[in-house]
């Protein structure tokens, strides 16, 4: 008896002292609806997983949700894709570097009849147009990354939505597949990344009009949430993600990701 109750006492202290570690194997990520929806996240984790044995848990937000998870100390790493707040987020010290991982574009899809004739390159033209004609328009009107860069290209258009929005204009709050879903519905614009709109099912009339303005790149950021606002952040395996999405084996696995054919993200992580 005495054996066998010492050999209980062993595993009951080895099991103690393993838990904690094990606990670390796991880590949350704030990221933004397109990692998600397009699917890289499922491409890419069972290969992180493989390759270090830490979980992963996507929470995916509109950018500027997922960087006040970040500011609350609810996720160990956000990869998101609005430099300016991702800068900001930086230096109010809520994260560590700021480092690139991966880019694609933003398009802008409508009508296959583009009643406001907005098809073509420039897009700020287009969104003149469709002012213009006052043809629908789906915004996010979520604080995304997306919803971000839409209201910059209208303010560098010279339009004051404040002024000129009515019932074309139509804000959902919402992520970018209710988003695409709502402007097939209406037959609306909408302003997406590629990713999204090339993993998307639901067109109904819909086609992309305006693609290929460099106004249009759109850059994706990884940060580790900083262990000194939050010191239970999982600092350790939080950049053991970030290290391999940038390196050689993160970047190839981003790089081979496609749908139908066509690449949705192209890796630019620093060498």
């Amino acid at each position: 008896m005495a054996i066998l109750r010492r050999l209980f006492l062993t595993a009951t202290l080895a099991a103690a002292i393993a838990a904690p570690a094990a606990a670390q194997q796991s880590i949350t990520v704030a990221s933004t609806t397109s990692t998600e929806q397009s699917g890289l996240f499922g491409h890419l984790l069972p290969a992180f997983r493989a390759a270090t044995g830490i979980e992963v848990k996507v929470v995916a937000l509109g950018t500027g949700q997922a960087l006040d998870v970040g500011r609350r100390g609810d996720a160990d790493v956000v990869f998101v894709h609005d430099q300016a707040a991702e800068e900001k987020f930086v230096a109010e010290g809520f994260g560590m570097k700021r480092i690139p991982v991966m880019y694609n574009d933003f398009v802008i899809v409508g009508p296959g009849d583009d009643p406001a004739k907005a098809a073509g390159k420039d897009t700020l033209e287009a969104l003149r147009k469709i002012a213009a004609a006052k043809a629908p328009f789906v915004s996010r009107g979520d604080k995304s990354g997306t919803h971000a860069a839409e209201l910059r290209y209208w303010q560098r258009a010279g339009l004051d939505l404040a002024a000129i929005r009515s019932d074309w204009y139509r804000e959902i709050g919402q992520g970018m597949g209710p988003a695409l879903n709502a402007s097939s519905a209406a037959n609306a614009y909408v302003l997406t990344d590629r990713a999204t709109w090339l993993a998307f099912r639901n067109r109904g009339q819909l086609r992309i009009l305006v693609e290929g303005d460099v106004r249009l790149f759109n850059q994706y950021g990884v940060i580790l949430v900083d262990p000194k606002r939050h010191p239970h952040v999982k600092t350790e395996a939080g950049q053991r993600f970030i290290d391999w999405l940038i390196s050689p084996a993160g970047q190839q696995g981003i790089a081979a990701y496609r749908i139908g054919g066509e690449q949705l993200f192209f890796p630019n992580a620093p060498r």
